[in-house]
């Protein structure tokens, strides 16, 4: 059938692949902080208190004083040559290296930030401007959780139903035991092993935390984070203990415990004094594990009498890492 005059072209079909990350501050200015902690924790997934309530504490006080001290601690770790956070160079430097490896006329594969730019929206509407009518979203959290993986969702639907001509949608769900993740996580610690000329007395594998109350309420966040570990630990076939523990808690209320912080000042107490510390919730590494784990709990540890401490990178632009989002997007693509 020809088409009208003025028809608006019709580009190529394609795929497009989203990988969506936590988000960032687009720098360590007061400012650009307070309003990246604005976005994110006015997302009544991430706080789930009476909404009313909670922006009255979250404006005259939580965006008054904790911008300043955000800032700080992304300044310790920011990367001024780039001049951005760790978090965004290496979601950066994933979605490249998958690209390399999915390159055809038929793909087109970028990423995005939850909170922060660039924007869910924004990359949605310039995949489809590119002729993708199928939408493949891959948020990048191993492990389930509503305040993250579900909140990836609401803002990807609320997207979709501003397009007239909305694509074919595939969100890549929780992927804690695929074997390719565990098989990255285990080569991960495998090297930081060889390089160390010490043998450390436990591995703890810290996750971020939620409030338990999530966990009662149903979110089975803490159950695939406990299935992780163990899938780890049968996968390294290593004398050495792996223990969970939750970290970057925040407020008054009880989060899922052990907490991080209050193991890692323990274990020298308990004999301990040699540890690593993976991260396997986090796809990238970000503040939570460069300053949260590297800087602060390193620091805490020594001075509670432990001995050695080294944290594993996060698996990043690993090759395994990559090998595991290409075979993760290649089961969602339409077969042509």
């Amino acid at each position: 059938m020809k088409l009208p005059n003025k028809h608006p072209r019709l580009p190529q079909k394609k795929t497009g692949v989203l990988l969506i990350n936590l988000g960032t501050p687009d720098s360590t200015k007061w400012w650009d902080i307070r309003k990246y902690l604005k976005e994110f924790l006015s997302d009544k997934r991430v706080i789930e208190v009476n909404p009313i309530l909670w922006q009255l504490i979250l404006n005259l006080f939580i965006l008054t004083f904790r911008p300043a001290k955000t800032a700080k601690a992304y300044q310790k770790i920011w990367m001024k040559k780039q001049d951005m956070s760790p978090l965004r160079y290496f979601t950066i430097k994933q979605t490249t290296h998958l690209k390399k490896r999915m390159k055809n006329k038929f793909t087109e594969i970028d990423y995005a930030m939850r909170y922060g730019n660039p924007s869910i929206a924004n990359k949605l509407s310039e995949l489809k401007e590119k002729g993708c009518q199928e939408m493949i979203v891959l948020p990048l959290y191993p492990q389930y959780a509503a305040a993250t993986t579900a909140t990836v969702c609401d803002e990807v639907y609320r997207s979709l139903m501003k397009m007239r001509w909305q694509p074919s949608l595939q969100v890549i769900p929780h992927y804690e035991s695929e074997p390719l993740y565990i098989k990255a996580l285990a080569v991960s610690i495998k090297k930081v092993l060889k390089e160390i000329d010490w043998t450390p007395d436990i591995i703890v594998a810290s996750y971020h935390g939620v409030p338990k109350k999530y966990f009662d309420k149903g979110d089975p966040y803490h159950c695939y984070c406990q299935k992780t570990t163990r899938l780890l630990l049968e996968h390294m076939k290593i004398k050495i203990p792996i223990i969970t523990t939750f970290q970057s808690r925040f407020g008054p209320d009880e989060w899922l415990k052990p907490y991080t912080d209050e193991t890692i000042d323990n274990l020298p107490n308990e004999g301990k004094k040699k540890i690593l510390v993976i991260c396997p919730g986090f796809a990238s590494d970000c503040v939570e594990t460069l300053e949260e784990i590297s800087l602060e709990a390193k620091e805490s540890f020594f001075e509670n009498g432990g001995e050695e401490f080294l944290t594993v990178p996060c698996l990043n632009h690993n090759e395994e890492h990559i090998d595991l989002l290409e075979y993760l997007v290649k089961k969602y693509i339409i077969k042509r």
